[in-house]
């Protein structure tokens, strides 16, 4: 695998899939306006190495923002080679030994695993050329993003936060954001269902203060691991070790018993006081495309700054999808499909999460049904199962059918029986998600197709020749109807929804979402996402006749029911859009890429505010 991260850049280079950015640029919104371009682009655009910045660091952007770069960071050429990989491992791992000899022929293959195991390393590592102590250690010297204008602050965003279980002794690797509060401290973002904030727990239940070592760089394999959905006490360094087949070595951080991997790139020490007040974190133009709402979290306290000499700062990018973390999701996909398979339900087939779905937010999984209730049964125990709880909408289909294939999907979900074929439940969500009323909870919805043929006869639907648009409706969009049983509406907050379904003979579809008026002229991948993220099923779903309505306006704040604060949309200014498209021939980063916030500029709420 990658000796450094400066190892993997060059692999990136040589693949074609690296730009070099040699003008200054600013960390303060421009780095990300042009990353969000290139984020876009056709396939996730170009990995970008900002060579001049007002640090003196070099910062990577969109390392691993494509299905070829990801594969690379993995060390492999293609995605679906790893999930081949740990199927042939589970299987000889988990398959009846009947004889010595089988059971001697599993040796080497023990042996193997055993090299993936962290090696703890005596000395200083290549991340501790350069130390940093006392009022050298500034975090404010390093280049952090601030990356969309309403954010709180600069946000380190690739951070490996590096944290010991106070009962056993155990490593956590985990990714949480941490924004910039001066030179010597930060926040520590970790939600309340992540393993973090558990150990926080422990170490405040104990009255101790918490040692944390936050790690950047390195091999690209150590930050995917970080994000990965592992299960709780398991090492995400065993994880890199098994993707790179070789183990990660670790050194000990200089100011606290944590170690860490020797070749990443900047290692930021410190501590957590678990008797300090919170303070205030966020807002921040989060994955699911709107600011996540700010919170209480702890601070992060700094004693020691080391990084490599020739040390790269390694950023990324978060906001309307498509972004890197769309990838990096897609791999997490493919490699725990198989432990999925294993732990909790045999009879799924295939899984993906679009990326409209912002990572939990729609999941569409291919199982093997032999009997009634299977699929609820699968279902519900999919949404109490480790981050897949964070799910809101789910569509369940027959087993060899590419759940990939859009045609595949609009055949069987045009078929749907709405009054039959729809789950509901209620559960966890993500903390960041902005349309629940009650943080962390809300409702749940899934669509059974698995007993429909994609080929069977359906009768056409009978609508109007024109629809007018009345009652507070002001477009109506039939493009999806005959394919997926879908009708769009573009509505204001008083339109009376009901009524003008009735009357126009709305209600004999499948399917009908209705968006704010500003949101018309979106492409349908965008309506997904909004319609998604925009809503709660418990409260945004309802039927009127055979018609599932799907609301995904956005709600006012305080009335009965929404949440008590709605954020804005993710999106640059205007000032540094026009700042990028007039330093564009500078960067000389190839053919002009417009920027995709002049299109949701027009979903804003408020040009002032974050809410």
């Amino acid at each position: 695998m990658y000796k450094s991260l400066a190892d993997f850049i060059n692999r990136l280079e040589s693949a074609g899939e690296l730009v070099r950015i040699g003008t200054l640029v600013s960390s303060d919104g421009e780095i990300a306006e042009i990353t969000d371009r290139f984020s876009k682009a056709e396939g996730g655009g170009k990995a970008l190495l900002f060579e001049n910045t007002e640090s003196g660091f070099p910062v990577l952007t969109n390392m691993m923002g494509s299905e070829r770069r990801i594969a690379l960071a993995l060390g492999v050429e293609f995605l679906d080679e790893l999930p081949a990989r740990i199927d042939t491992l589970l299987k000889e791992a988990l398959s009846p030994k009947g004889s010595l000899i089988e059971k001697v022929r599993m040796l080497p293959m023990l042996t193997d695993v055993a090299k993936w195991f962290p090696k703890k390393v005596k000395g200083r590592g290549a991340c501790q050329q350069v130390v940093l102590m006392g009022e050298d250690a500034d975090i404010e010297r390093l280049p952090v993003l601030k990356c969309w204008p309403s954010d709180g602050g600069r946000f380190v965003t690739l951070p490996m936060v590096n944290t010991i279980d106070p009962d056993t002794g155990v490593r956590n690797v985990g990714m949480y954001r941490m924004q910039v509060i001066d030179g010597k401290t930060t926040g520590m973002h970790w939600h309340i269902h992540k393993t973090g904030a558990r150990h926080y727990e422990g170490y405040k239940a104990q009255g101790r203060r918490m040692p944390v070592t936050v790690a950047l760089g390195g091999d690209p394999a150590y930050t995917f691991s970080a994000t990965a959905p592992m299960p709780d006490n398991m090492d995400e360094y065993l994880l890199a070790g098994f993707l790179r087949q070789r183990p990660v070595r670790l050194v000990k951080s200089l100011t606290n018993d944590i170690w860490i991997p020797e070749d990443c790139d900047f290692v930021i020490e410190g501590y957590v006081d678990t008797a300090e007040e919170k303070f205030v974190e966020g807002p921040f133009g989060d994955h699911t495309g709107f600011y996540s709402l700010t919170d209480l979290y702890p601070r992060f306290h700094i004693t020691a700054i080391t990084h490599r000499r020739d040390a790269v700062y390694p950023a990324t990018l978060v906001g309307i999808p498509p972004q890197e973390d769309a990838y990096i999701g897609k791999a997490s996909e493919k490699i725990f499909l198989a432990p999925i398979r294993l732990a909790i339900q045999p009879e799924i087939e295939d899984m993906t999460m679009p990326f409209e779905g912002t990572a939990h937010n729609i999941v569409i999984i291919s199982l093997r049904k032999r009997y009634a209730g299977q699929v609820t049964k699968v279902v519900q125990s999919l949404w109490g199962a480790g981050q897949m709880m964070f799910n809101k909408y789910m569509v369940a289909v027959p087993q060899g059918l590419d759940i990939r294939d859009n045609a595949t999907l609009a055949a069987l979900l045009r078929r749907v029986d709405t009054s039959q074929n729809i789950i509901r439940s209620e559960g966890v969500y993500d903390v960041l998600d902005h349309a629940t009323a009650t943080n962390g909870y809300g409702g749940k919805l899934a669509i059974d197709t698995t007993d429909i043929d994609p080929q069977s006869k359906v009768e056409p639907y009978r609508l109007p020749e024109k629809i007018e648009p009345s009652d507070g409706v002001t477009a109506v969009l039939t493009d999806y109807t005959e394919a997926w049983g879908a009708v769009v509406l573009f509505a204001e907050e008083y339109a009376d929804i009901e009524s003008f379904i009735r009357k126009n003979g709305l209600d004999k579809v499948n399917y009908i979402a209705v968006f704010d008026s500003r949101a018309e002229g979106l492409p349908a991948s965008d309506l997904v996402w909004l319609g998604a993220a925009n809503s709660d099923p418990r409260r945004d779903v309802r039927s009127v006749g055979n018609a599932l309505i799907l609301d995904a306006r956005s709600k006012r704040p305080g009335a009965e029911g929404n949440p008590s604060r709605f954020p804005n949309v993710v999106t640059a200014s205007p000032a540094t859009i026009e700042l990028v498209d007039s330093r564009w021939a500078e960067y000389d980063c190839g053919e002009f890429l417009p920027s995709p916030s002049r299109r949701y500029r027009q979903l804003l709420l408020s040009e002032s505010e974050q809410w």
